[in-house]
């Protein structure tokens, strides 16, 4: 029997670096989303059909365009429709033109993520609709990171899919001064899709591997595209401080190691201070928001660097004026645990306590994580271990995992 992993590999790589290339580059011919998606799924089942027999191909993405354009191309056969007929005769025009060289292949990335964020799809729906369309990631995954119900996350990305194609939004980059009301959303996607690729540093999950560095790149280019707008600054930011900490969050063992404990000289100076300089030209233009914010909380983690310590009494203060912006949940959890530093476990639980009505932290893990900790802290066993083994139950990390079943066994050993 003929070993398809190296096949599998060859198609795990073509995936992560080539689908929403391919996708961006498919849909823009026709207008089609949904069909640029199925085409391109129905190419990577046909890769894994006849790669382990054929060899795997000398220019993979260019053989997945090639078989995309020819399903594309029979699915508009099937339809009969005039708007089918015109998307047929461009896709089979590209298909006779020549064998396109993968780097000829535009990347109309950025142009995919803007028509996603167009004023005619519903504004909840536009981060995740580039998640799944520009980084392949699914229904489920997206609907997990949003705290929402899978099922309904599907149904409202294929309504969007569809909205795309029947509006005609074009793939192309709005003109300059329509960019920035659209740049919120498209911000909001490039986050989502790094803080997907977060749990895991050592990239050794195929559907999460490149997502930290596909976000880095998507930042970096709306920060090229649009430098006085301080929000893209702040992000990118934001991504370079917390990616600058990748080396340090796991030991040489593989086992999870918290911020307050990580070994700094293990963290990425050199990204850090170009996080800085980033923060600093965003703070210049006067104009703040929500990822300068954050960035600043990480700026103030990274000085520990420097100084040694943690000015809690700023992060406090940053978190204050991200909750007034935004009022997440997720961010009123990071100050209950930094009200923690300052004014100890009774006034980070009480904090804790005024979310624990809010529906969409039931299944966050890190709310459930902070409570047990406290809890622990304040000597209350039994509402400390129902807590962590909440903890547990959500934390898909095995390390993560790992690193709470040792603070549950520990806190049970103290009140034995």
């Amino acid at each position: 029997m003929t070993d398809a992993t190296p096949t599998h590999r060859a198609a795990e790589r073509a995936a992560r670096q080539s689908y929403g290339k391919l996708v961006a580059y498919l849909a823009a011919r026709t207008g089609d989303l949904a069909t640029a998606e199925d085409a391109l799924a129905d190419a990577f089942a046909a890769a894994l059909a006849s790669w382990p027999t054929g060899g795997v191909p000398q220019a993979p993405e260019a053989w997945l365009l090639a078989a995309a354009r020819r399903r594309m191309i029979d699915i508009a056969r099937r339809r009969r429709t005039s708007e089918a007929a015109a998307d047929r005769l461009q896709l089979s025009a590209d298909e006779a033109a020549s064998e396109m060289d993968p780097a000829d292949v535009p990347d109309w990335r950025l142009r995919l993520m803007f028509a996603c964020a167009h004023p005619a799809i519903d504004a909840a729906i536009r981060g995740p609709l580039m998640l799944q369309t520009v980084l392949g990631l699914d229904a489920g995954a997206i609907a997990a990171a949003l705290l929402t119900a899978p099922k309904a996350m599907g149904q409202r990305l294929v309504r969007a899919k569809r909205r795309i194609r029947d509006t005609g939004i074009p793939f192309r980059l709005p003109n300059r001064g329509d960019l920035p009301e659209r740049l919120d959303a498209v911000l909001e996607a490039i986050y989502s899709a790094f803080g997907a690729g977060w749990p895991d540093p050592g990239g050794l999950d195929a559907r999460r591997q490149g997502l930290l560095d596909e976000a880095l790149w998507l930042g970096r280019v709306v920060v090229e595209l649009l430098p006085e707008q301080p929000e893209g600054l702040g992000l990118l930011a934001l991504m370079l401080y917390a990616g600058a900490r990748r080396a340090a969050r796991r030991s040489v063992d593989g086992d999870y190691v918290p911020l307050s404990e990580q070994d700094t000289a293990l963290w990425d100076a050199a990204a850090m201070d170009e996080a800085e300089r980033l923060l600093q030209r965003a703070n210049r233009l006067g104009r703040i928001g929500r990822f300068q914010l954050e960035a600043a909380v990480q700026s103030v983690h990274a000085a520990r660097r420097i100084n040694g310590r943690t000015d809690w009494g700023a992060i406090i203060e940053l978190y204050d004026g991200l909750l007034e912006l935004t009022r997440s949940p997720v961010v009123a959890v990071n100050r209950a645990v930094a009200l923690t530093e300052t004014a100890g476990p009774a006034a980070g639980i009480a904090a804790l306590d005024e979310l624990s009505q809010d529906s969409r932290l039931s299944a966050y893990q890190p709310y459930w994580a902070a409570r047990a900790d406290l809890l622990a802290r304040l000597g209350r066993r039994a509402s400390a271990d129902a807590a962590y083994a909440q903890a547990i139950l959500l934390e898909p990390d095995v390390a993560v995992r790992r690193f709470l079943e040792q603070r549950r066994s520990r806190m049970r050993a103290n009140f034995a």
